[in-house]
Formats: structure tokens, C-alpha cells, sequence
């Protein structure tokens, strides 16, 4: 079963094969007495994939920039989310829009990848000077002991 569906494995399954018999996603969902909208959600992955839309996707898939970007060009051209999820092998047509979304907010720097580790110079920084850990112990030790009179007082008032 999904990890994030409402459906369980059979009731999916059960979809599908009211999906494959001619069904809509509103008869289906209405015949089972299952909510809507996750069944909405499977009859477009099984629009896009068929019957392998009751299949878990080992890894998450990552697209290159040009593959994104040719997608939103021709989202913004004209052309359906559905036929460009197929052509592309796409989860689904919402990931279409999410980048079409992200592109309108970002422009093209916002669908390029993303680093997976932290900045190279943040590793790299120079040592702290002596007079500097002391004005950190400094500071931290003031932020101690103004607590410590705060939790004085307030068990002073009868708070536990």
C-alpha cells in the first residue's frame, strides 16, 4: 500500500480493474465507498501507466534541467499535463505543473538541481581565535545563569 493513501491495497486493486471495465473515477469511487479524491489520483496514475499504477516506485527519479525545462516550455505552449507526463515517463501531471509553478516563481535557476551536501567553504572556515571562544563561553554562561534566576523566581511564586 502507499505510504500517503487513504486506500488500502485491495481497494486499489479493486479501482483498477472498475477503472479497466470503463468506470469513471466518480462511479468507482461511489461503488467502493472510498473518497474521491485518492481515487481520483489513481484513475490519472492508471490513465498515464495502466495496470503498473498499483506498483511503489523504488527510488525517487531525479530530472535533469533540460528535461524540465523543455517539459515547461511545452506546458506553457499549450500542450495537456497528461500527454507530457506520458511522453516523459513522469510520475504524474502534477509534477508537470508543480515545475511549470516553480519556473513562473523562480525563472530557470529554479529548476536547477539543488547541492545535496553543505557549501564547500562552510567546511573551511578558519579556526576560532582564543579571545572569540571566550566571548561565546561568555555569552552562553550570561544565557545560563539568566535562567537559572528566571527559574528562581518562578519557583519563588509557587510555579513547580
Amino acid at each position: 500500500m502507499r505510504t500517503r493513501s487513504t486506500l488500502t491495497e485491495v481497494q486499489r486493486e479493486r479501482l483498477v480493474d472498475l477503472f479497466e471495465a470503463g468506470m469513471g473515477a466518480a462511479v468507482a469511487a461511489s461503488e467502493l465507498n472510498v473518497r474521491y479524491y485518492a481515487t481520483e489520483k489513481l484513475y490519472a496514475r492508471w490513465r498515464l501507466h495502466g495496470r503498473l499504477c498499483l506498483m511503489e516506485k523504488p527510488t525517487k527519479t531525479q530530472y535533469s534541467f533540460e528535461t524540465k525545462k523543455e517539459v515547461v516550455d511545452r506546458y506553457l505552449a499549450g500542450e495537456t499535463g497528461m500527454d507530457l507526463a506520458a511522453e516523459f515517463h513522469l510520475s504524474s501531471k502534477g509534477l508537470v505543473q508543480t515545475w511549470a509553478r516553480t519556473w513562473r516563481q523562480g525563472g530557470d535557476e529554479a529548476l536547477m538541481p539543488k547541492p545535496k551536501e553543505r557549501p564547500k567553504d562552510a567546511a573551511e572556515t578558519e579556526p576560532l581565535s582564543e579571545e572569540e571562544k571566550l566571548r561565546r563561553e561568555n555569552k552562553r554562561l550570561l544565557a545560563e545563569v539568566a535562567y537559572l534566576k528566571k527559574l528562581r523566581d518562578l519557583r519563588a511564586q509557587g510555579h513547580r
